[in-house]
């Protein structure tokens, strides 16, 4: 399983909490590609040499580069080096399927199970990727988008699971040409017409890209892909009610302030865990202690749903015989 991750600036203690979220629940064996600014690889390989004993994972580092030509544009473009993602397809040649997530993410069940969705696409999906939003009332791109988006309410980049052959392939609908266009050949002149007219960078990109070819794009549910705005104004992702919360995507810089405490508790438990099996098991109690201490946030008020899916996957993958797991 090819898991993929952009890091600049001061996003390295997130992206191994990441990391180590993937590490701690998966099952198969991970493969982490992490793009990064020159001064952060010392770091990433120490830290991810500390963790070989697991023979779980292995890691390729790259730097952060964008075609020559354009260079300059893309990195400003949103926040430093996230159109990086962009130029994965391009990059990573020789990998067939990838997912991509930000900095920010946090699983909470096997990367297998998303990463199994691959499965589910039909013969013309490309990607998967959520709803930016669940009601249309609190929607941005419904609301502000200057630009046309995908479906109702848009899509949220922040975990894209690609299909990359599929995706080199592929020759993309447009508005700027009658002539269909490969993934190599569009994000330029994309950029150029909508440069003045997106906000959030790369993801409007794959918006605009997405509107004109809806065919190619697999939606999966806000459970794997749950941010603050599925909570801040009243819950409303009902799978994760249901069944939980898959993948926990603190954006708004929410891991670091006292906005959302229930996002920032469950990120420094994973932050602090090691990989011992009776730490990882320690981490239920605690954890749900300090979210019973947010219920008067709107998020907290929820909190039940952060503990649901951790305490199984927890139960899944520990309470096995190790020769099981």
């Amino acid at each position: 399983m090819h898991l993929a991750v952009v890091a600049c600036g001061e996003r390295l203690e997130e992206t191994m909490t990441m990391l180590k979220s993937a590490i701690i629940f998966s099952i198969k064996p991970l493969q982490f590609h992490i793009f990064a600014e020159d001064q952060l690889h010392d770091s990433f390989k120490d830290r991810l040499d500390s963790w070989s004993f697991l023979q779980t994972f292995n890691y390729t580092l790259y730097p952060i580069t964008f075609p020559s030509e354009n260079a300059a544009e893309w990195k400003k473009l949103f926040k430093p080096c996230a159109s990086q993602r962009l130029f994965l397809p391009l990059i990573l040649k020789e990998v067939d399927s990838l997912l991509y997530v930000d900095t920010d993410i946090l699983f909470l069940r096997p990367v297998d199970d998303i990463w199994s969705l691959l499965k589910k696409f039909n013969t013309t999906q490309i990607a998967a990727m959520a709803p930016e939003h669940e009601e249309p009332r609190i929607g941005w791109y419904n609301r502000f988008a200057r630009h046309p988006y995908y479906g109702k309410t848009g899509i949220n980049s922040g975990v894209m699971l690609m299909n990359m052959t599929r995706m080199r392939r592929k020759y993309f609908k447009n508005d700027m040409t009658t002539v269909r266009l490969r993934w190599g050949d569009i994000l330029m002149p994309l950029l150029k017409k909508y440069k003045l007219n997106i906000t959030w960078g790369d993801q409007d990109l794959l918006n605009i890209m997405f509107f004109h070819n809806p065919e190619s794009l697999y939606v999966f549910p806000c459970q794997w892909n749950y941010r603050p705005d599925h909570c801040i104004y009243g819950s409303n992702c009902q799978e994760a009610e249901e069944e939980g919360i898959f993948i926990l995507h603190g954006n708004r810089g929410v891991y670091h302030d006292d906005k959302q405490p229930a996002f920032r508790a469950v990120y420094e438990a994973l932050r602090n865990c090691s990989f011992e099996d009776d730490s990882i098991h320690s981490l239920l109690k605690p954890l749900e202690l300090e979210l019973q201490k947010t219920v008067h946030t709107y998020c907290g008020k929820s909190y039940k749903i952060f503990v649901k899916q951790l305490t199984k996957s927890i139960r899944d993958r520990y309470d096995r015989p190790p020769k099981e797991r």
